[in-house]
């Protein structure tokens, strides 16, 4: 029993170690750089995890980004000239929403599209179905009158 609780114990400790490198901590000079760095780092996105943003991922990569972001912001770049510099290396898949071009009107408008053809789709198959059902109920009544059933 006791060793059980020395394992137990040991793999916490472990645990923890390994929560504990996730923190990234950075030598801020004030409360309003940190939060301007953690909405930058927000609207930034992974490359790696691509459904995370920078300031959430704990890839290495994302790591190495943030340092750099910050770096930047120590240079005294606005948060769009960084924005800027990390859409010339890595494209605007860096950002996290990115802007209505041509090339990426496919993105924006896509889901919009394909819910309007589903709605289409759908409207037809009800009119289809709904004019199928009034010759039916006009068939059955021209058959019922043909055949005399005066019940």
């Amino acid at each position: 029993m006791r060793l059980l609780a020395r394992v137990t114990l040991l793999l916490l400790l472990a645990s923890g170690v390994v929560f504990a490198q996730a923190i990234d901590p950075l030598p801020f000079k004030d409360h309003a750089e940190e939060v301007r760095f953690q909405k930058l780092t927000a609207q930034l996105r992974c490359l790696v995890c691509q459904n995370e943003n920078l300031a959430d991922s704990n890839a290495d990569l994302a790591r190495d980004l943030r340092h750099e972001v910050f770096e930047l912001m120590q240079h005294g770049q606005s948060d769009e000239q960084i924005k800027q510099y990390l859409v010339e290396r890595y494209s605007n898949f860096v950002l996290y929403d990115p802007p209505v071009q041509r090339s990426t009107w496919l993105l924006w408008f896509g889901p919009l599209l394909i819910l309007l053809a589903g709605a289409g789709v759908v409207a037809f198959t009800i009119r289809r179905r709904a004019a199928a059902s009034t010759a039916d109920a006009l068939q059955t009544d021209t058959r019922d009158t043909e055949h005399g059933d005066d019940w």
